[in-house]
């Protein structure tokens, strides 16, 4: 189905339609929403998944794409080509397909999540004990159990499990499809016990996050581009039956170039909660979405499932995380298990390299270029991935690593 509809000045087309190009006044961003931007957005919404598109896929559900974990992660190990074919599918799902797919059994040892799970419960207990309630983005305090980075508190709390967890060959490849390499990962636990409301229909960070009129100023081709800075995914630590309420998702709404102040109006979040689909999810399961889809968290219906999930949230190289993470706090942690991995799995392995990438800054900007300048060679110095794996292939211990990765921040600093 192709939609190509002039509305608000600028068209909005589904693959394999003329896209010109994408041009909006400054004064037309805060115009009022009319009937025609409404048909538009249904008219985009209501496009079909083809899962000829997809051939690696396992299936098309409710719009989504399905895949099996095992089968990414022959595919991914198979060869440098074949994984970056896994890639490239996944990013046309993202880009220009329905911009949400699944992933079963994306974790697939319930060890390692029980452990995690584990590990997730005491912090939440212990930061109960300090600071109480916890706010949420889009749904009202004391809903659920939040842990704020979650990815840097995981490693603290539970070092060995921290590295099994992200030594996931299926989770880097989907990062970098996305995002490109040198990507930065940061997480939030998230528990929604039964009862818990579900949220309002949104966007996510950059632009969801900011008020409608602070949104409103950024021109519209940088509202759309900022979709390509952030991956939204969630890692369910339990089943999540429909009335436990995973995540509502409006397969192809990403495509609607004004959704970042949209989906505040009333008429889009009706639009929305007649289309949007749920996805049923075992344990290990994981979805990944587009942060310009219209989402919200579901309604906990339930009297006993507490719907348990790891919310990643990852950042292109060149943008701004959400959160601060202390890299080198979680290499001081988890160097002994890294080095145990290496050994155990082989220093260019893919578990290795995804932990690796998870954890290190690996983008060499931006740096004091006096003190750290390009090398001979190149344009770009060299990184703290760099270093610790240079670490890594030495066999230094921690300290050495330390100790260098406090060089390299200090010859960044102005």
């Amino acid at each position: 189905m192709t939609v190509s509809t002039q509305s608000r000045g600028v068209h909005h087309a589904s693959p394999g339609a003329a896209v010109p190009p994408r041009i909006q006044s400054r004064l037309r961003l805060n115009g009022e929403f009319d009937a025609d931007d409404l048909e538009t957005f249904a008219k985009i919404c209501g496009q079909a998944t083809r899962a000829e598109d997809y051939p690696l896929s396992d299936a098309v559900h409710k719009k989504v794409v399905v895949y099996r974990g095992d089968t990414l992660r022959r595919e991914i190990a198979a060869s440098a080509e074949r994984r970056d074919a896994v890639m490239a599918e996944l990013h046309q799902c993202l880009l220009h397909g329905p911009g949400v797919f699944a992933v079963t059994g994306c974790v697939r040892d319930p060890g390692v999540l029980d452990r995690a799970s584990a590990a997730f419960r005491a912090i939440i207990a212990r930061e109960k004990e300090t600071s109480g309630a916890r706010g949420d983005h889009f749904a009202p305090a004391g809903n659920n159990d939040r842990i704020w980075n979650s990815f840097q508190k995981h490693a603290e709390a539970d070092p060995a499990n921290f590295v099994d967890y992200y030594a996931n060959e299926v989770l880097d490849a989907v990062f970098e499809a996305w995002l490109g390499p040198n990507y930065r990962v940061t997480a939030q636990a998230n528990v929604v016990k039964p009862g818990g409301k579900a949220q309002l229909p949104h966007r996510d960070y950059h632009l969801g996050f900011q008020s409608e009129a602070v949104a409103a100023r950024f021109p519209i081709a940088a509202q759309i581009a900022s979709q390509l800075l952030t991956l939204q995914g969630a890692v369910a630590h339990s089943d999540m039956p429909l009335n436990s309420g995973p995540t509502q998702l409006l397969p192809f709404s990403q495509h609607f170039d004004y959704g970042y102040t949209a989906y505040r109006k009333p008429a889009f979040a009706r639009i929305f909660h007649d289309n949007m689909v749920q996805l049923e999810l075992a344990k290990g399961d994981a979805v990944f979405f587009n942060p310009a889809l219209f989402h919200a968290a579901g309604d906990n219906t339930t009297a006993d499932v507490e719907r348990t999930a790891n919310l990643l949230q990852i950042s292109a190289c060149w943008g701004k995380p959400m959160e601060s993470v202390d890299s080198r706090a979680i290499l001081a942690k988890t160097w002994p298990h890294v080095a145990e991995l290496a050994a155990r799995v082989g220093h260019d392995s893919l578990p290795l390299n995804a932990v690796l990438r998870a954890v290190c800054d690996a983008y060499s900007f931006p740096t004091n270029l006096d003190r750290d300048p390009p090398p001979a060679s190149g344009h770009c110095p060299p990184t703290e991935l760099d270093r610790a794996a240079d670490a890594l292939a030495g066999g230094q211990s921690v300290e050495q690593l330390l100790d260098a990765i406090d060089a390299y921040q200090e010859t960044r600093l102005p």
